[in-house]
């Protein structure tokens, strides 16, 4: 390549001398010819192709590389007028050194494999210029080309064959074309927001005009209100149960003062189900006002996220630290138990200290019972005896079948059991030289579904009646089962009976 093109195409110092110190950094005209929005390509004397921008490359659906360094009329050949009309061109320029155009040629292209292959007739406007070398004489030809072939068929139908594009419409022509691409990108660009907006993991929506008509929900928010139609509605007519629990009004306060409102873990109740009842969710979540280049108030947009597993799981966290506390009160008081029914019992200090130790370690599998979080199924009778043993088996009749628990259900009988034994060595039968209790159980089974009815009846020890208030042991024993079963308190004179209704997981 001789020396002016390579000048050319790397700096922008004037005859391609040396930059003086102090002027500004060189041009990269490479990257500026390759990124041209009109098609360019560059001859050399043997009519070989020397460099193509991308917009040439596009238009003629031919890769760079298979374009540099072959001959143009061997890549395009063309034995017709418009061949002739081109070549003629090309020679005239290297021989004048004077610019040359060809308002409109007819010159089909050939197609990629890709589209079937053959020829495309395409109409083209070229300007052919020329690049001189240090001597003066013409050494390169650079051609601006432009497919007119939309517009040439457009005259052709309005104004019959023969009819040419004047100067000024291909200028236009190139001018839509270049418009039509920005638009295209920026489509492109706009879809691509819309896909983010639409997968973002938050809830997010933009409700718009002074009665907060949906405009746009995300994914996120459709799952949160149960993929209801809402856009194009108003707040009132697609949410109606968020009006009455103040949140229109909220959204109303941050348009009339136009600042935005952070809720943290706040509770709605939304219908999620076409004709299901409200669910309770909590939300963390903010209403931003939306404001014009005018500080006009067009609408509010909402943004935030399902926080429901959170507040549930520290809720359960705090459930669980008011049973460690109260299951450290009962220790010590089942300890207490413990020592003075040993003591009773036992006639010498070996016996005591054997006796008293065997029933400390039955309350610490108890304990290890109700922490594994990775308790496979056990039989109900184990899970009984792990709990009474400390207290004394010869205590205890159990009658029922052989019957295998799911992990949940042996967890949650397990509370109930400690909580009753507990309860009978501080206040019932268990508190009494002569006190015993009975449990008994039976298993009812329909269809595929299986039902336990438990009772456990204690006898011998004080006089029981119902408490002036429930302490945490009463409300834990009816709580444990959940909402599928049921546990009852009954303070007979007798002594203690509690009957339980559970059904089991499989």
């Amino acid at each position: 390549m001789l020396a002016f093109w390579g000048c050319f195409l790397l700096t922008a110092d004037v005859a391609c001398g040396e930059r003086t110190t102090g002027s500004p950094p060189a041009l990269d005209f490479a990257a500026l010819f390759r990124t041209l929005p009109s098609p360019y390509m560059v001859l050399d004397r043997e009519l070989r192709f020397v460099e193509a921008n991308d917009a040439y490359c596009a238009t003629t659906e031919v890769p760079r590389e298979q374009l540099i360094g072959r001959r143009l009329f061997d890549l395009f050949p063309n034995d017709g007028p418009g061949g002739a009309q081109l070549r003629d061109t090309l020679e005239k320029v290297l021989a004048t050194g004077e610019p040359q155009s060809i308002p409109l040629i007819l010159y089909p292209i050939p197609l990629p494999p890709s589209r079937g292959g053959g020829f495309e007739v395409r109409y083209w406007s070229a300007v052919h210029t020329p690049l001189f070398d240090a001597d003066g004489s013409p050494a390169y030809i650079v051609q601006n080309t432009f497919d007119v072939s939309d517009l040439q068929r457009l005259k052709q139908m309005a104004y019959g064959p023969g009819a040419e594009p004047e100067p000024g419409e291909v200028v236009v022509l190139q001018r839509v074309r270049e418009l039509e691409r920005t638009n295209a990108e920026l489509v492109r660009e706009t879809e691509r927001l819309r896909d983010l907006f639409m997968q973002a993991p938050g809830f997010m929506s933009v409700l718009a005009g002074p009665d907060l008509t949906f405009a746009l929900v995300n994914n996120a928010y459709q799952q949160l209100i149960g993929h209801r139609p809402v856009i194009g509605r108003r707040l009132d007519e697609a949410l109606p149960e968020v009006i009455d629990q103040g949140f229109g009004d909220l959204l109303q306060q941050v348009m009339r003062e136009r600042e935005p409102f952070v809720g943290q873990a706040l509770s709605v109740r939304l219908q999620r189900a076409p004709g299901a009842p409200l669910e309770e969710r909590f939300l963390d979540f903010i209403y931003q006002p939306i404001l014009d280049g005018r500080d006009e108030v067009l609408g509010v947009f909402v943004q935030g996220s399902d926080v429901t597993d959170r507040v549930v799981a520290e809720e359960q966290q705090k459930l669980l630290l008011d049973e460690l506390n109260h299951r450290v009160k009962n220790t010590l008081a089942t300890v207490q138990s413990i020592a003075a029914q040993t003591l009773r019992n036992t006639p010498d200090p070996a016996s005591f200290k054997r006796d008293f130790e065997g029933r400390l370690m039955g309350l610490s599998a108890t304990h290890d019972l109700l922490t594994a979080a990775s308790w496979r199924a056990a039989a109900l009778k184990d899970v009984l005896k792990v709990e009474i043993d400390p207290y004394g088996a010869d205590r205890f009749r159990m009658e029922g079948p052989a019957l295998d628990l799911a992990p949940a259900d042996a967890l949650a009988l397990g509370l109930i059991f400690h909580e009753l034994a507990t309860n009978a060595a501080k206040h019932g039968s268990l508190s009494a030289p002569d006190g015993a209790i009975a449990i008994g159980w039976s298993v009812e089974q329909e269809d595929a579904a299986r039902t336990l009815r438990l009772t456990w009846r204690e006898h011998g020890g004080p006089s029981v009646a119902a408490p002036q208030r429930r302490g945490f042991g009463s409300r834990l024993i009816e709580r444990s089962l959940g909402a599928a079963g049921e546990s009852r308190l009954e303070f007979a004179q007798s002594g203690l009976v509690c009957r339980i209704v559970l059904p089991l997981r499989t």
